[in-house]
């Protein structure tokens, strides 16, 4: 059984965070989730949205997997909205369904982000380390990586030859 898996979240499932996780799983190791396949509603304080896929998603998740990846395209210098809302639902997990929230600790979080340049800024990673930490989960790390001309970077891929050997 595969005990990592990695949460891609782009407006676009086949487009360059496809091809980024594509490599990062070149050996298909790692199960892959795609957001974008979801019915994930923003949060409500009132649970509005209880019956969308988020719940029984978050169940599978944490039955099957120690390790969760998240890969982002890198959208207005920050994480796509997708897996923004994705972390916004996180709070269900803190006051609707406690019981499974607690159950995230002790698994271990990472992120791996793209876009055309090696131009990440300072910062980007924080919600993810700081969230890791809230939840009790250790934060594996995190890199960056960037295609151009619809091919991946040499040095992003040495980045995620690397990044596979820490998950």
């Amino acid at each position: 059984m595969n005990t990592t898996v990695i949460i891609q979240a782009s407006a676009r499932s086949t487009g360059d965070t496809n091809i980024i996780v594509n490599e990062l799983n070149t050996h298909n190791t790692f199960d892959v989730i795609d957001l974008k396949t979801k019915n994930i509603g923003h949060f409500e304080y009132d649970f509005a949205n209880a019956e969308d896929d988020f719940i029984p998603m978050m169940e599978e998740i944490i039955a099957k997997y120690d390790t969760i990846v998240f890969a982002t395209p890198v959208y207005w210098y920050n994480m796509s909205g997708i897996l923004k809302a994705f972390f916004d639902r996180l709070s269900d997990l803190l006051h609707y369904k406690k019981e499974l929230g607690r159950q995230l600790r002790g698994k271990k979080m990472a992120m791996i982000s793209n876009n055309n340049y090696d131009d990440l800024k300072d910062g980007f990673s924080m919600p993810f380390k700081e969230s890791a930490n809230y939840l009790g989960m250790t934060y594996l790390g995190d890199i960056h990586t960037w295609i151009e001309d619809g091919k991946i970077n040499p040095i992003a891929i040495e980045r995620i030859d690397a990044f596979r050997k820490t998950i």
